[in-house]
C-alpha cells in the first residue's frame, strides 16, 4: 500500500499504466470524417474534382480530454484508491487476531467486530491469511484454541459469531497456542485488546514480540462494575467502580423488577480521581423487597449487572405491644433488645394483634409478658398457617403456663434456672449448630452463657424441632412448621435476666437467619445441597438459558464460588430456594491499561473512516465511456442532435430524480400494501440493515406461504416519514445504535398508526445497541408500559406453542405491552427485543440462509422462523387464541 495524506493505493503499481496516456493521445487525437448521403444527379461528380491525397479531420480536443479521463479513471480505480486508509498491517505473512472477548469486550463490542472486519479486509485486499485467537477460556473450561490459517472469507464468518462470555479473560495460555502454530513469514498481529490490566498484558505483548508486530487496540471508554450491597444490611448502598479514574463523573443506576418494571433510576456521582461511587437507594420496604436487577444504565456487561435473591429483602416484623412506642424501663424492655437487633435488616412495626394482622407482616414477635385471649391466639395460629412466623420468647409467663398452644414443643412447668430445683453448678453454654439448623454456620462466642431456661417434654421428634442446643443436649431454640408458616420459641427471655444472649452478636444474626425463614425464603439450612444454575447472564449481561457445561453449586459453597465458565454469573437454585452469583464483587483490581512495551503500537477503536473510491471511479468511467459513446454518434451523423439532446436531458433527469420516486409513487405503495398481504420494514438509510430486513421478510414470508394460509407477497420497505402506514399491520425496524431521533410530523404518524392497530417490532439487533438507542429513537412516541412476554401471552401459542423467542442470537427477553394496558383487539402496539430476527430469516437467492445463527444452529433458526410465524399471526389476528377458552361461558350466556 502506498499513501500520501489522506489518500493511499492498494495496488500502487497499477498507476504506471498512467505513463501510456501519452500514447492514448496520440491514438485517439483523430475521429475518421464521417460518411455523407448527398442526393444529387450524377454529373455533379465531376465538379470539385481534386488530385491532392484528403487526410481525415482531427477530434475535437474536448473529445480527447473526455477519452483520456475515462482512462485514467479505470486505471485509477484498478489500483484501489482509498480516502482515509486504516494504518498499515505490517508484515508479509498471515495477520494474527487475538480478541478479548472477556465480559469487558461486551461494552464496545460492534466497535471491536468493525475493527476485525477493518483487518480482514486489509488482509484479503493482501492476499493474507488470517489466523483468529480469542483469550477467554471456552464454555467447558479450556482454553480457547488458535482457529488455524484461514481464508478472508473464513474469519470473517467466525467473526461474525463470536460474542462475548459474561467471565475474564484468561492469557496465559494464547503465547503458548500461538508458538505452537508455527506461523512463519512475518504475521502481523493486531490485539483487540479489553483496555483493562489485569497484570498480564505486559508479559504477554513481550512474548508476542518476537513472533511479528504487535498492534494494540484499546477502547476510548473503559466498562464499570456494580457491586450491590452486602445481603442482610439495613441500608441499600450500590457502589459503582470505575477503572480510569480521572475527572468527576456521573453514571445511573437503574433499579428493575423482576417483572423488568423500572422501580428507580439513580445518579451516582464520581468525584475527580475517585475510582468508587457510592448511592444510597431508599426504597419503601414492599418496593424494596421487589427489586430483583441492578443495572449501570447504557453499559451492556455482565460486570454492570448485578442480581437480587431474597437473602437482599427486607422483611417487615411486628413486635406484640400494647403501645406504639416501648414506655418501660429500656434496658429491662423484653422488647428492647429485640427491636434493635432487628432493625437493620428489617421493617419494625408495634402494635396489638388486631393492628399486626391487619398489615402485611413476614414475622410477628411475641414477648413473654404479652397477655393474649383464646380469640387472639386463634387469629394468630390462623395467620401462621397462612405463611406467617411467630417468634416466641420464653419467660416467667411460659414457665407457669407450659400448655399453650402457640408452641412448637411441650413444655414443662417452671423450667430449669442456676441454683434452682433444676440445679445449674454453672452457667450453660451452647454447643455447635447442626448441619440442619438455620444457624448452621454461626460462630459461638464463648462468653454467651444461659442461666435460666424453659425445658421442653422428650418428645421422638423433639431432635428435629431443635434448631439450638446447650452444652447438655436440652433445646434452647425449637421450631415446628404450621401450615405454609412456622412457630419459633427460643427457651429463654429477650433481655438480659434469665442470660445474656440478648447482649452479644450471636442474638442478632440467630435472629436474622430466623426473620429468613419467613414467606418466601427456605425455612431451613441447604447445607450442601446442590444449586443447579436456574437462569445466567450472558457476556451483555442479559437473561440467558443454562448452557450444558454449566455446573451446580454445592450450598455450603455458594459463597466462596468463583465466576467462571462453568459457573457463569446468574441465578442458581429452584422454584423454593434462589442465590445470585455476581461479578462485580469478586473483582479485586479493576484498573486501566498503562504503559505498554516499547515497539508495541497502541491506537483506539473508533468509527471506520476508510472509503473505498474504487466503485464511484468505476461508475464515473462508465459515465465517461457513455458520453463519449453518444457523442460519436452525433459526430457520425447516426444520431441526430435534435433527438439526442432530449434522449440526454431525459437520462439526466431521471438520474437525479431517482432518489424521489418513493414519494412521487405513494400510490402504487398503498395499491402494493392493500391488494396483497406484505410484510414491512423500516428503511432506516443504512444499505446493509435494509438489504438484511428485504432478505430476512423475504425468508419469513416464505415460510408463512408453505406452512400457512397467509399469501404473503414480496416484503416493502416503508419510509415512515413520508409513506401511508395505514396499510400494513406490522412494521418491523431494526435500531442501530446510530439512529437518529424521530422528527415531531413522523411521531405524530407513528402515534396515530400505533392508535388504529398498528404494531411495531423494535428489533434492537443485539445487547450491544442497549436501551438507550431505543429512547433517543422514539423519544416522544406515546409508548405503554411493557413488560416480559408472560408464560400464558398469546406470542406463546398463536400458532406454534413456544416459550422462547430466539434469532439469530439466543437469551434474552422479549417486551411487550402490559396485558392492564390492552387496546387493539389485545394485540401489544410495541414489541421490542435483542435478537436480530431478520439475520436470522433472511435467506439468499437461492433461499439458503445468509447468516449463522449462535448459538443453536439449524434449530435455533427453526424456532426463529416459529417466532415470525406466531408474530405475524398475533397481528392479523388480534386475541382470538384467548378466546377459545371462554367460548363454554359464551355459549351459555347467549342461551340464556
Amino acid at each position: 500500500m502506498f499513501g500520501f495524506g489522506a489518500f493511499a493505493f492498494a495496488s500502487p503499481w497499477l498507476l504506471a499504466a498512467l505513463a501510456a496516456l501519452p500514447a492514448l493521445w496520440w491514438l485517439l487525437r483523430f475521429t475518421p470524417p464521417a460518411p455523407r448521403i448527398l442526393h444529387f444527379p450524377a454529373v455533379r461528380l465531376l465538379f470539385g474534382l481534386r488530385s491532392e491525397d484528403q487526410t481525415p479531420d482531427a477530434a475535437p480536443l474536448w473529445l480527447i480530454v473526455l477519452r483520456l479521463l475515462a482512462a485514467a479513471a479505470l486505471i485509477v480505480a484498478l489500483a484501489g484508491p482509498l480516502l482515509h486508509p486504516s494504518a498499515r498491517l505490517a508484515g508479509e505473512g498471515p495477520v494474527i487476531l487475538i480478541i478479548d472477548d472477556g465480559w469487558a469486550a461486551a461494552r464496545d463490542w460492534p466497535a471491536r467486530q468493525a475493527a476485525a472486519e477493518q483487518a480482514i479486509v486489509q488482509a484479503e485486499r493482501n492476499g493474507r491469511s488470517v489466523l483468529i485467537v480469542t483469550t477467554a477460556p471456552t464454555s467447558g473450561g479450556a482454553p480457547a484454541r488458535p482457529s488455524g490459517l484461514l481464508r478472508p472469507g473464513q474469519a470473517r464468518n467466525i467473526v461474525a459469531a463470536l460474542a462475548p462470555k459474561p467471565w475474564p479473560v484468561d492469557r496465559a495460555g494464547t503465547v503458548a497456542a500461538i508458538r505452537a502454530l508455527g506461523v512463519k513469514n512475518a504475521p502481523a498481529i493486531l490485539w483487540l485488546a479489553n483496555g483493562l490490566d489485569d497484570g498480564t498484558v505486559v508479559a504477554l505483548a513481550k512474548q508476542l514480540q518476537p513472533i511479528g508486530p504487535v498492534r494494540m487496540l484499546v477502547p476510548a471508554a473503559l466498562p464499570r462494575l456494580i457491586v450491590p450491597p452486602p445481603p442482610g444490611t439495613g441500608g441499600f448502598a450500590v457502589t459503582v467502580i470505575r477503572a480510569d479514574p480521572g475527572a468527576a463523573a456521573q453514571a445511573r443506576i437503574r433499579v428493575l423488577g423482576e417483572d423488568g418494571r423500572l422501580i428507580a433510576r439513580k445518579a451516582v456521582q464520581f468525584a475527580a480521581g475517585a475510582a468508587t461511587a457510592i448511592v444510597q437507594i431508599d426504597l419503601p420496604v414492599e418496593l424494596r423487597n421487589a427489586v430483583a436487577r441492578l443495572e449501570i444504565e447504557d453499559e451492556t456487561t455482565a460486570g454492570a449487572t448485578a442480581l437480587l435473591d431474597t437473602r437482599w429483602r427486607r422483611r417487615p416484623v411486628g413486635l406484640l405491644s400494647e403501645s406504639p412506642l416501648d414506655d418501660g424501663p429500656s434496658l429491662l424492655s423484653e422488647l428492647y433488645y429485640v427491636e434493635r437487633a432487628l432493625r437493620p435488616f428489617s421493617q419494625i412495626r408495634r402494635g396489638s394483634v388486631a393492628a399486626l394482622l391487619d398489615g402485611k407482616l413476614a414475622v410477628i414477635v411475641v414477648p413473654d409478658a404479652a397477655p393474649l385471649t383464646a380469640d387472639e391466639r386463634g387469629r394468630l395460629a390462623a395467620w401462621a398457617q397462612k405463611g406467617g412466623l411467630i417468634l416466641r420468647f420464653a419467660g416467667p409467663r411460659l414457665a407457669q403456663n407450659p400448655d399453650d398452644r402457640l408452641i412448637p414443643v411441650a413444655l414443662r412447668r417452671g423450667g430449669r434456672t442456676l441454683g434452682g430445683a433444676m440445679l445449674w453448678t454453672e452457667p450453660a453454654r451452647l454447643t455447635r449448630f447442626d448441619d440442619s439448623s438455620p444457624f448452621h454456620g454461626l460462630a459461638l462466642p464463648a462468653d454467651v452463657t444461659i442461666s435460666r431456661q424453659v425445658l421442653a417434654e422428650p418428645t421422638p421428634d423433639l431432635g428435629e424441632r431443635t434448631w439450638a442446643r446447650l452444652s447438655d443436649g436440652t433445646p434452647l431454640v425449637t421450631a415446628s412448621p404450621r401450615g405454609d408458616g412456622w412457630i419459633v420459641l427460643i427457651h429463654t427471655s429477650s433481655n438480659a435476666s434469665w442470660s445474656n444472649l440478648a447482649l452479644s452478636g450471636l442474638f442478632v444474626e440467630m435472629l436474622e437467619r430466623i426473620v429468613a425463614t419467613s414467606r418466601g425464603v427456605t425455612g431451613r439450612t441447604l447445607g450442601d445441597r446442590p444449586l443447579a444454575p436456574l437462569q445466567l447472564l450472558d457476556g451483555f449481561g442479559r437473561p440467558a438459558e443454562a448452557g450444558p457445561a454449566a455446573r451446580a453449586i454445592a450450598a455450603s459453597a455458594f459463597d466462596a464460588a468463583k465466576v467462571g465458565p462453568q459457573t457463569p454469573p446468574g441465578l442458581y437454585g429452584d422454584a423454593s430456594v434462589r442465590r445470585a452469583l455476581n461479578f462485580g464483587p469478586q473483582v479485586k483490581s479493576h484498573a486501566a491499561l498503562g504503559i505498554l512495551p516499547g515497539g508495541v503500537a497502541r491506537g483506539r477503536y473508533g468509527p471506520v473512516r476508510e472509503i473505498d473510491l474504487k466503485p464511484w471511479l468505476l461508475a464515473a468511467t462508465l459515465v465517461l465511456l457513455l458520453a463519449d459513446a453518444l457523442a460519436t454518434l452525433i459526430m457520425r451523423g447516426l444520431l441526430p442532435w435534435r433527438r439526442a439532446a432530449p434522449a440526454g436531458l431525459a437520462l439526466a433527469a431521471m438520474t437525479v430524480f431517482a432518489g424521489d420516486a418513493p414519494a412521487q409513487n405513494r400510490d402504487d405503495f398503498a395499491l402494493k400494501a392493500a391488494l396483497e398481504t406484505r410484510l414491512a420494514y423500516v428503511v432506516t438509510g443504512d444499505a446493509a440493515l435494509d438489504d438484511t430486513s428485504l432478505r430476512g421478510l423475504t425468508g419469513l414470508s416464505a415460510v408463512l406461504r408453505r406452512r400457512t394460509a397467509i399469501e404473503a407477497a414480496a416484503p416493502i420497505g416503508v419510509d415512515v416519514a413520508t409513506d401511508p402506514l395505514a396499510f400494513v399491520a406490522l412494521l418491523y425496524w431494526p435500531v442501530a445504535a446510530d439512529q437518529s431521533p424521530l422528527a415531531a410530523a413522523t411521531i405524530g404518524r407513528l402515534n396515530r398508526y400505533m392508535a388504529t392497530g398498528g404494531t411495531i417490532l423494535f428489533d434492537l439487533l443485539d445487547a450491544s445497541t442497549g436501551p438507550g438507542a431505543l429512547r433517543r429513537l422514539t423519544r416522544g412516541l406515546d409508548l405503554p408500559t411493557l413488560n416480559p412476554i408472560p408464560p400464558d401471552h398469546i406470542l406463546t401459542k398463536a400458532f406454534y406453542l413456544m416459550q422462547a423467542f430466539p434469532g439469530r442470537w439466543a437469551g434474552g427477553s422479549v417486551w411487550v405491552e402490559r396485558a392492564g394496558e390492552r387496546v387493539n383487539d389485545g394485540v401489544s402496539r410495541i414489541i421490542v427485543g435483542t435478537h436480530d430476527w431478520a439475520a436470522a430469516w433472511a435467506i439468499d437467492d437461492d433461499g439458503q440462509p445468509l447468516f449463522a445463527v449462535v448459538p443453536g444452529g439449524a434449530r435455533q433458526r427453526e424456532m426463529a422462523y416459529r417466532f415470525g410465524v406466531n408474530l405475524v399471526m398475533y397481528t392479523l389476528t388480534g386475541n382470538y387464541k384467548s378466546d377459545q377458552v371462554h367460548i363454554p361461558a359464551i355459549l351459555e350466556r347467549l342461551g340464556n
